[in-house]
């Protein structure tokens, strides 16, 4: 689609643009969800006819590509770089989490590995770019911000389920967790339960639950980092050799 005109040459003149189809696609998801967006529903939010829409998207795949790169272009890359890149992109992955918080519809969209729009070229220039002081392969920097960005659409999944009311469903699944691990056939797993910040009282009475949210989720990302951009260990043929 990008390589594509911005609409059709036949036809009248032009009465919307993608960015005003986009943004009444970004309002309805915002809304109601992904489920909610179409062309008939886009067009009915712009106060025209379906058949008009297909001089500028083919359908609904496209409907989501544009939808997918403007949320993408929320991202701030404008920030400059320290050249430290497991705080580069600890910071990149916060600002992520802030657009997927924003729009929770992002994680209701199917991954694809080429779903990657203008926007999303600029964020893997910059991704890339905080990577530059690593001594990586270009597929294995490129495998470090997929395994990124699957863990902030993972913990920002988490922390929107988190913010809602729980179900009895999920109350008696939380119930059953910590009858089982008191019963002594799990030590392991009660002690990790009994370790966890949710288990100790807050260490001030003014706590903030989003700070505190944010604080483990850059917590974890580094540790992943940390990991991932940890040089790998020579094996031990390149020791005999």
């Amino acid at each position: 689609m990008w390589e594509r005109p911005e609409r059709g040459a036949r036809g009248p003149a032009p009465e919307r643009s993608r960015g005003q189809i986009t943004r009444a696609a970004v309002r309805l998801a915002d809304a109601a969800g992904l489920a909610s967006v179409s062309v008939r529903q886009v067009a009915k939010e712009l106060g025209t006819g379906p058949a008009s829409l297909y001089r500028y998207v083919a359908g609904r795949d496209d409907l989501v590509d544009l939808m997918v790169d403007a949320a993408t272009g929320e991202i701030d890359l404008t920030v400059a770089l320290t050249g430290e890149p497991v705080t580069d992109l600890v910071a990149l992955a916060t600002r992520t989490r802030e657009v997927h918080l924003r729009h929770p519809w992002l994680l209701e969209v199917t991954p694809e590995a080429m779903r990657v729009g203008p926007r999303g070229l600029d964020y893997l220039e910059f991704a890339l770019g905080a990577l530059a002081p690593v001594r990586m392969t270009g597929p294995a920097k490129l495998e470090a911000v997929a395994v990124l960005n699957a863990l902030v659409a993972m913990v920002s999944r988490a922390t929107l389920q988190s913010v809602r009311s729980p179900t009895a469903r999920q109350s008696a699944q939380a119930a059953y967790l910590a009858t089982a691990a008191g019963k002594g056939a799990h030590p392991l797993l009660a002690q990790a339960l009994t370790d966890s910040p949710e288990a100790r009282p807050a260490a001030h009475p003014a706590a903030d639950p989003a700070q505190d949210a944010q604080d483990l989720f850059e917590r974890v990302v580094r540790r992943v980092l940390a990991g991932l951009l940890a040089p790998a260990p020579e094996s031990p043929r390149s020791h005999r050799d």
